[in-house]
């Protein structure tokens, strides 16, 4: 089994009365893509600033792989961080918010200069470089903001929903350089509302709720404990519908055709979304 590079044992904080992060334990492996999934208020975001040192823990250990506590700043400089928030200048080019980010770390000269080149290379905004990021799209500037999370060339990166409200285009870009850095080893954390988005991009997904972790495992995995039954939609004429729950959808669907009469069928698997809502359940979250 590959080691922890990123280790969070048994952590808890409150805030007043509200307890917004209560026993959450996660171990996240070299190279894979861990999924950070919950509803408004699951204490994902707390999560994060615990992970990153911008949040003290009441109780409990946070560790890099290496290099312990990222209470330190010579352990910071293992993580990158692209908050949902995004921690731009937009007054600044992007390669001069780059470059002074690639500072913060001891980044100078030479190799400066070829980290800058190499993140905006990935995120596709080399053409753009010397624009200031005031006139970036909105996508474009969840492209950036993902390139100053890596300039430093870190080897753990947190990502708090790092597509949230970009264009196709560009989500295809992020997933693909996500997919690029655990190819080439890095520890990704990620947290996002798109449960297709996860499926296909997370190795291992982690759901919260209420401060703790209620289900973690691979999409497989968690489908197979959490989703429940596939749903076969039969229709005969017009306007019948039969709806049947099912572990067998292939051999319902032979049966209900060996009966004549079907005009169409429908069937819906249990799915990642399924999953979630099944254990976090579907009443609206405001906060």
């Amino acid at each position: 089994m590959l080691r922890a590079m990123l280790r969070l044992t048994d952590l808890r904080k409150s805030f007043g009365s509200v307890t917004a992060v209560d026993g959450l334990s996660l171990d996240v492996r070299r190279g894979e893509v861990f999924g950070l999934l919950g509803p408004n208020g699951a204490g994902k975001s707390t999560t994060i600033g615990m992970a990153v040192g911008l949040v003290a823990p009441d109780s409990g250990d946070v560790e890099i792989e290496g290099a312990g506590s990222p209470t330190t700043p010579a352990a910071r400089r293992h993580l990158g961080v692209a908050p949902q928030a995004l921690a731009l200048y937009e007054e600044l080019t992007a390669e001069e918010n780059l470059r002074f980010f690639g500072s913060l770390y001891g980044l100078s000269g030479s190799a400066l200069v070829a980290r800058v080149d190499d993140s905006l290379r990935m995120v596709g905004l080399e053409a753009r470089r010397h624009d200031r990021v005031k006139t970036y799209s909105g996508g474009m500037k969840r492209r950036i903001n993902l390139a100053a999370a890596m300039v430093h060339d870190p080897p753990v990166l947190l990502l708090d929903e790092p597509t949230a409200g970009v264009d196709p285009q560009s989500r295809n870009n992020l997933l693909d350089v996500v997919r690029q850095l655990a190819a080439a080893g890095k520890t990704v954390v990620y947290t996002t509302h798109y449960m297709e988005e996860a499926s296909k991009l997370c190795d291992r997904i982690a759901i919260m709720d209420h401060g703790k972790v209620i289900a973690q495992g691979t999409v497989a995995e968690l489908t197979s404990r959490f989703g429940g039954k596939s749903v076969v939609t039969v229709t005969r004429g017009e306007n019948a519908h039969e709806r049947i729950e099912t572990d067998a959808p292939v051999r319902e669907i032979e049966r209900v055709m060996a009966g004549g009469g079907v005009t169409n069928v429908r069937v819906d698997q249990p799915d990642l979304e399924t999953v979630f809502l099944s254990l976090t359940g579907r009443s609206l979250r405001d906060g």
